[in-house]
């Protein structure tokens, strides 16, 4: 492999259990390649933030679904722009298979059966076809509506190139804004030796 993703719980779709901020530290002590953040991050700061835990580079998901590049449903889209924080609902946990997903019927459903033991196949019917149920019909009641827990950051559609040009100046001025903090701190920790 040339890279590796480290792809933490907070992410949208199939999702583990460890969260990006222990998880990509501990792929790049484990591994000689390049690692790639991903889970949480929308922003110049949680670019900044993987950089800091040892990432060369970060995977967006979420962020990028609402771009006016990205060619699904404009409700699937609508819905994330609309998300609250808490608005993210993990299911198929009892499966072995847990999804982040925006809360909506279908996952209130799913959790419900999940809680009542119902069958594999059972589950795997409510959610046949949920994600193009979605993405292409805009059924975003009943189809699963992925999305990760920073979907609450999202407030606006925008290119691609202008997201790109957002975050990595609000990264570089993050970096920037450490930098001078970690200065500070080391010049004011000698002066009071």
């Amino acid at each position: 492999a040339d890279a590796v993703v480290a792809e933490g719980y907070e992410s949208g779709g199939h999702v583990g259990e460890s969260t990006t901020m222990t998880l990509v530290p501990q792929v790049c002590d484990a591994v000689n390649i390049p690692v790639i953040a991903a889970g949480g991050i929308a922003d110049g700061r949680g670019i900044a933030a993987a950089l800091m835990l040892g990432a060369e580079g970060v995977q967006m998901g979420t962020r990028f679904v609402v771009t006016k590049e990205c060619h699904i449903h404009p409700a699937y889209k609508e819905r994330i722009l609309k998300a609250k924080d808490i608005d993210t609902k993990v299911t198929g946990r009892s499966t072995g298979h847990p999804v982040r997903s925006l809360r909506n019927t279908m996952t209130r459903q799913y959790l419900e059966m999940e809680k009542n033991n119902v069958s594999f196949e059972e589950l795997e019917h409510l959610t046949l076809g949920a994600l193009r149920k979605a993405v292409v019909d805009g059924d975003v009641a009943m189809g699963t509506v992925m999305a990760g827990q920073i979907a609450g950051m999202i407030k606006k559609e925008q290119t691609c190139a202008e997201i790109i040009q957002e975050i990595v100046q609000e990264a570089k001025e993050t970096i920037k804004k450490c930098s001078i903090f970690a200065e500070d701190s080391c010049g004011n920790e000698a002066e009071h030796a």
